[in-house]
C-alpha cells in the first residue's frame, strides 16, 4: 500500500484534502508559519490523529482539544491520519495556530479533511475467503506457511458456442465461467460522493496485459451483465464510486500458464487520483496492490487412481480393446474409445496428449497438454476433451523441427520422492533427450521450457536417443505398492533376461521355443539356445544395458532411490540399420497401470510346462507387491509398429490431494 504524502500548509488559509484510512499526511509547520511566529498549537476533530515530529525528537501525539504549544523549529512537521471514514465531505479538520513571543496569537492554517477507506482484497491466505486488507496481499511466498492469492487459467470451455477456450474470449456467458475465476473485492467507505477532482482507477501493468483478465458483474440483482474491464486491450478501468460502505466484486482469470518468459506472478493495482486544478493531469495519491500466482499445470503419476482410459478404435485392434475393457472393468474406471472419424488412422493415444490438472483453493479441473506431434489425433483433445471444467493447453515450436522425442510417450512423472532431504511431494517430471556430449534428438525447446516453468515437478532429463522411437516409457515406469515406499520403479533389463535364459539353459530348457502364437514373425524357430549363442545380439544388448544403466544412475540420484526400490523386468533389444534400439520381443515395461491392475504386453517368451517363463518371472517380481498382472496380446496392433500397450492407451487420473502451493521449489 502506497499512500503517505506531503501537504503544503498556508497561514491564513484553510485547504481541503482527502485522507485514505491507514495512510499519513505530512504537513510542514515551519514552512507555513507567518513572520514573527515562535511557537504553534494544534487542534483537531475526534476523527483525526495528529502527531508532532520535531527534528531529532520522537513524535508526540496531540489530543483533539489540546492547548499544548510547541516551539517552532525548522523541520517540524505534523503527521496526520484518520481511522474512521467520513460521512460527509470535509467533516473533519485540523487547525494550526501560530504564536509570537509571549503567547500572542498571530494567524492560523487549517486543513479540512475527508476520510475514505480503500482496500483491494483477495484470498491471500488461501482459505477460499476474501479477507479484508490482508497485510500479505501484495506479495507471494511458497510453502505451508506461505501466502499469496492464486489464479486459474481459464483454459476450459464453458459454452459450446465459442470457438476457443475461455481464456481466448473476453466474453462471459454464465455464472459457470465465473466459478473458474478468483474473486477480488474492492472495498470502499466514505461520504456519498468523492470531492471534486478525485477518481479511483483499477489497472494492470502492460507486461501483465496478456496474462490476466478481470471481469465486473453489472446489475448483480437484475439481469446480470459480465463486463470485461481489464486484459489484453484494457490496461485501466475507472471505478464508479458508490458512497457509504461498498464492496465491488471483480473476477480474475489467468490467460496463460507460466512459461520461460512468464514467472506466473501478476499484479493488479487500485489508485486514488487527484488533480490540483482543472486542466492539470491527475496524479496518484494512494495505491493498493494485490499479487496473484497463476496455478501451474501438474502431471499425474501412475500411482494415482485411474478415472478414464482412452484408446483408439482401429480395424485391427478389436480383440485388444476387448481385453483392455475387461482390465478397465476390474480396475473400476471407464473405457473411452476414440473412433476413426476422430483418430483418422492414428492409434498412438499416449503420444498425442498428456493428462494433468490445475488447482486453486476454490477449484480444480483436469487439463490436457497437447503434444506438437499433431498426427491423425490432432483434433481429438479439442473436439472430444475441451469443454466445461476440462482445460486444454499446447505448445507449438515456431522454427524447430518436430521429432519422435516430442511425442508424450517421452514424458513421464515419478511418484512423490525425497532426495537428500528435499521433498518433491508431486514427483518429478522425466523427459528423454540425447546424450549430453553428443548431438541428437531432443524434445522441442518450447515444451521443455513449459515443463520447467511450472516449478512444482522439477524435470529430470534422461538419455533416450539410443532408442529408435526414443521414449522414456520404453525403459522405465512406476507401479504403486502398499508398503512404506508406496511405489517401485520398473526398468527394462537385458541383463535380467540373459540371466533368466542362462538359468533355464542350465535346467535343460535350452530348446524352449519363443514366439509361439506370435503374429507377424518369420517362421524361423527361436529358442533360448539360439538367443544365447547369437553373439551380435549379445553385444547389442550389452550396449543397451549400458544406456539403461546410465539412466539408472541418474534416476537413483535425482529421485533418491536405492537398488531395493528398483525392479528389473526381463527385456531384449536389437539395433536397426541406424544403430537405434527396438524391442526384440514385446517390451513389458511399456505397460498400462490401473491401480493394482497392470496391463502388460504379452512377451511371447520361451514356453515351459505350458507357461511363458518371462510371464512367470514377471509375476514372481510384481505379485508379491500386491499387483495383478494381465498379459495383453498386442503384437499386430502395436508391437509390430514399434509401440506397446501404453503407447496405444492413455489414462486420466485423480489429482493429488497435496496442495501445490505448499511446495518449496
Amino acid at each position: 500500500m502506497l499512500g503517505d504524502r506531503t501537504l503544503r500548509l498556508q497561514h491564513g488559509n484553510r485547504i481541503e484534502a482527502l485522507c485514505v484510512l491507514g495512510t499519513h499526511i505530512s504537513a510542514d509547520v515551519y514552512g507555513a508559519a507567518p513572520a514573527g511566529a515562535v511557537s504553534f498549537g494544534v487542534k483537531h476533530t475526534e476523527g483525526v490523529s495528529v502527531e508532532v515530529a520535531c527534528r531529532g525528537q520522537a513524535e508526540v501525539g496531540s489530543a483533539p482539544g489540546s492547548r499544548m504549544q510547541w516551539p517552532l523549529d525548522e523541520g517540524t512537521v505534523l503527521r496526520i491520519s484518520m481511522s474512521q471514514a467520513s460521512t460527509e465531505v470535509n467533516d473533519n479538520k485540523v487547525t494550526v495556530s501560530f504564536y509570537a513571543e509571549g503567547g500572542q496569537p498571530i494567524n492560523q492554517a487549517g486543513v479540512f479533511l475527508t476520510g475514505i477507506g480503500i482496500s483491494l482484497d483477495v484470498d491471500a491466505d488461501r482459505d477460499g475467503v476474501v479477507e479484508k486488507n490482508n497485510p500479505n496481499k501484495a506479495s507471494w511466498t511458497w510453502g505451508p506457511e506461505g501466502h499469496g492469492a492464486i489464479l486459474l487459467v481459464s483454459c476450459d470451455k464453458e459454452s459450446p458456442f465459442t470457438p476457443a477456450s475461455d481464456c481466448d474470449d473476453e466474453r462471459v456467458f454464465s455464472k459457470e465461467d465465473l466459478l473458474d475465476m478468483s474473486r477480488m473485492v474492492l472495498r470502499t467507505k466514505g461520504p456519498q460522493r468523492l470531492p471534486q477532482g478525485y477518481e479511483i482507477i483499477l489497472y494492470i501493468p502492460i507486461s501483465d496485459a496478456d496474462k490476466v483478465g478481470v471481469f465486473y458483474v453489472q446489475n448483480p440483482f437484475f439481469g446480470q451483465r459480465y463486463i470485461h474491464v481489464l486484459g489484453r486491450r484494457k490496461l485501466y478501468h475507472t471505478v464508479q464510486y458508490t458512497g457509504g460502505a461498498a464492496e465491488l466484486d471483480f473476477f480474475v482469470e489467468g490467460l496463460c500458464f507460466p512459461d520461460d518468459t512468464f514467472s506466473g506472478l501478476v499484479s493488479i493495482h487500485v489508485s486514488l487520483l487527484e488533480t490540483l486544478a482543472e486542466g492539470i493531469p491527475h496524479t496518484p495519491i494512494f495505491t493498493d496492490t494485490v499479487v496473484f500466482r497463476v496455478a501451474p499445470w501438474i502431471m499425474t503419476p501412475n500411482t494415482l487412481a485411474p478415472v478414464n482410459v482412452f484408446v483408439c478404435s482401429m480395424k485391427d485392434n478389436y480383440l485388444f480393446i476387448k481385453e483392455i475393457k475387461n482390465l478397465v472393468n476390474k480396475a473400476g474406471c471407464e473405457l473411452k474409445a476414440c473412433f476413426g472419424y476422430i483418430n483418422r488412422g492414428d492409434r498412438w493415444m499416449q503420444d498425442e496428449i498428456e493428462f494433468g490438472y490445475t488447482h486453486a483453493p476454490h477449484k480444480s479441473f483436469p487439463v490436457v497438454l497437447d503434444s506438437p506431434r499433431d498426427g491423425g489425433l490432432e483434433q481429438f483433445p479439442i473436439k472430444e476433451l475441451l469443454g466445461p471444467d476440462f482445460g486444454y493447453v499446447t505448445r507449438e515450436p515456431l522454427f524447430e523441427a518436430i521429432n519422435s522425442l516430442d511425442s508424450f510417450g517421452n514424458l513421464e512423472v515419478s511418484p512423490p520422492v525425497t532426495v537428500a532431504g528435499k521433498e518433491y511431494p508431486l514427483g518429478r517430471i522425466l523427459i528423454g533427450s540425447s546424450f549430453p556430449t553428443a548431438a541428437g534428438r531432443r524434445m522441442t525447446r518450447v515444451v521443455r521450457d513449459f515443463l520447467y516453468a511450472q516449478q512444482v515437478q522439477a524435470p529430470v532429463e534422461l538419455y533416450s536417443d539410443w532408442l529408435s522411437v526414443g521414449h522414456v516409457d520404453e525403459f522405465v515406469t512406476f507401479v504403486p505398492t502398499s508398503d512404506a515406499k508406496r511405489f517401485r520403479m520398473l526398468m527394462a533389463s537385458p541383463a535380467a533376461c540373459y540371466k533368466l535364459f542362462r538359468e533355464k539353459q542350465k535346467e535343460g530348457q535350452g530348446e524352449a521355443t519363443m514366439f509361439k502364437g506370435y503374429l507377424g514373425t518369420d517362421t524361423k524357430r527361436v529358442t533360448i539356445n539360439k538367443v544365447l549363442s547369437n553373439d551380435s545380439l549379445v553385444q547389442q544388448n550389452q550396449y543397451v544395458q549400458r544406456c539403461i544403466d546410465w539412466n539408472r544412475d541418474v534416476l537413483k540420484k535425482e529421485l533418491g532411490l536405492t537398488e531395493e526400490d528398483i525392479v528389473d523386468l526381463p527385456a531384449l533389444f536389437k539395433l536397426d540399420k541406424q544403430g537405434k534400439a527396438v524391442p526384440y520381443f514385446p517390451n513389458m515395461v511399456t505397460m498400462i497401470i490401473l491401480a493394482k491392475d497392470l496391463g502388460i504386453p504379452k512377451p511371447f517368451g520361451p514356453v515351459m510346462g505350458g507357461e511363458c517363463c518371462l510371464e512367470r518371472q514377471t509375476r514372481s517380481l510384481l505379485e508379491p507387491l500386491g499387483l495383478r498382472c494381465c498379459f495383453l496380446e498386442e503384437v499386430a496392433s502395436y508391437h509390430g509398429r514399434l509401440g506397446e500397450v501404453r503407447c496405444g492407451t492413455n489414462v486420466q487420473r485423480q489429482p493429488f490431494a497435496f496442495k501445490w502451493w505448499h511446495v518449496t521449489p
